[in-house]
């Protein structure tokens, strides 16, 4: 495992950003190079391939967004929506809202199909929800709801919506690198993620996929894509073989990310899913002996394994104990967002973090403030 260290001297076990390993920080140091330099290039291509790994795609259209994961939702909306057409979303927490959100902004027709924050959607009954929909064009849908820390079932959606021609988004901001996703063999058309959370990279860049599909559905849009910045088609001239300048490319972050990528392949991917898993497995053990509560229904959903919420004890007054914590033990633990908030700690279990020995200081250091 790497060793983490910074001027800060803090652990961050939130929702993300994750800790960054000094391995990753070295490398964003390296000298900056043009990003038009032939060298850059070259790590440009070493990355999208990286990515692909990672991914589970043999997708040429993989790459890295500059902006964060939110730029890689806009990224995905901007281009495949076009006005009025009909999107589903599977909603069941913050960022299944924003996907709506951003959806709505550039002219789709949002149908929400929601349901309780800290609750997932059986396979059947999205299944059920989507073939009562006419004329659908995208379904989408948060892998690992970050507000929430729930894991989502998407193995049989994708390949049961290719045959109705709809196209398939996932969100994979937290769950990429550190739990089990498979784009072709699932059936995913579209997938964006972040740098700050199981990869352990700074906040700034959107790895994201697109396959054939996806991109057909693009190059017939009858009108433009309405983000410049965001458009595929400008996108690709850049990132792929033709090299014409778009934007000029956050160089130093991407020395960072193809280094993160670089450990976990040495890992192993597998491993590196195991080992989260594992982790899961003990902090939920962990909390069956603690004052916390999970705010998942392990009964009825899955708990995500790299970000676990839980439900504070009465009369804890939330924002002053994460304070005193951060000031007096150096560890940043996230709270609750929307309905949750003041309600639930976020901790994030992460990429370098993802350790039992983490576990047992997490547990050790919020035993005395509680």
């Amino acid at each position: 495992m790497e060793s983490d260290s910074s001027t800060f001297n803090k652990l961050l076990l939130g929702p993300g950003p994750s800790t960054v390993p000094d391995r990753i920080l070295k490398a964003m140091a390296n000298q900056t190079l043009s990003h038009l330099d032939p060298e850059f290039f070259k790590i440009l291509d070493e990355t999208s391939e990286n990515l692909r790994l990672l991914f589970n795609t043999k997708n040429e259209a993989t790459f890295a967004v500059s902006g964060t994961g939110s730029a890689g939702m806009e990224t995905v909306f901007a281009n495949l929506v076009e006005k009025n057409d009909k999107v589903l979303i599977f909603n069941n927490g913050l960022f299944g809202d924003r996907m709506a959100d951003v959806a709505a902004r550039y002219g789709a027709n949002v149908l929400e199909y929601k349901k309780d924050w800290g609750t997932s959607f059986k396979t059947s009954e999205m299944i059920n929800q989507i073939d009562q929909c006419d004329n659908l064009k995208i379904v989408a849908i948060v892998h690992a709801e970050t507000s929430t820390g729930v894991l989502q079932d998407i193995k049989n959606i994708g390949n049961h919506l290719k045959e109705k021609e709809i196209l398939f988004v996932v969100d994979a901001v937290t769950s990429f690198t550190g739990a089990e996703l498979k784009i072709d063999d699932w059936g995913i058309d579209v997938c964006y993620s972040g740098t700050q959370k199981c990869l352990n990279v700074p906040p700034g860049l959107s790895p994201i996929t697109f396959n054939d599909r996806s991109l057909e559905k693009i190059t017939k849009r009858k009108s433009k894509v309405v983000s410049w910045y965001l458009d595929m088609n400008l996108l690709q001239d850049y990132l792929g073989s033709n090299r014409i300048y778009h934007h000029t490319a956050p160089v130093n972050m991407l020395f960072a990310l193809n280094e993160g990528l670089k450990i976990c392949l040495e890992e192993g991917l597998t491993s590196r899913i195991t080992r989260h898993n594992q982790v899961g497995k003990y902090f939920d053990k962990r909390l069956e002996s603690s004052n916390f509560k999970p705010f998942v229904n392990i009964d009825e959903s899955k708990s995500l394994p790299m970000l676990k919420s839980l439900i504070l004890p009465k009369d804890v007054d939330d924002s002053l104990v994460r304070l005193k914590i951060l000031n007096e033990r150096k560890i940043e633990i996230g709270g609750g967002l929307g309905s949750t908030k003041g309600k639930i700690w976020r901790v994030g279990l992460m990429g370098c973090n993802a350790r039992n020995d983490i576990v047992d200081l997490f547990f050790e250091t919020t035993r005395d403030y509680l």
